[in-house]
């Protein structure tokens, strides 16, 4: 085997891994913000190098704000919003024939 094949495997693995990742902090972001935090506490303890404990503050989640955009699903008030017609808004449907 070629040394252009094992780069070429090599990328397209970190492609994959990134892609894996990326699919897997969307579906479950609670889980990874733990998973994210623990490693934060890990890498920031004081016995390690300084670039250690910088990798550490950079994988430290973001906290919630409270805001809507957080995503945090604390208070339940950022769900699905209600369909039109249970606020009373309801638009009637108009049939007309159609036109020859």
């Amino acid at each position: 085997m070629s040394t252009s094949f094992v780069v070429q495997y090599i990328v397209i693995a970190l492609i994959v891994l990134a892609s894996a990742l990326y699919a897997f902090r969307k579906l479950a972001p609670a889980l990874t913000n733990r998973w994210m935090a623990s490693a934060s506490i890990r890498f920031s303890q004081p016995g390690h190098a300084a670039w250690v404990r910088a990798f550490g503050r950079r994988l430290q989640p973001k906290q919630a704000t409270g805001d809507c955009s957080d995503g945090c699903s604390t208070c339940s008030a950022c769900g699905p919003k209600p369909p039109a017609s249970a606020k009373g808004d309801a638009m009637p449907l108009e049939f007309r024939p159609r036109q020859r």
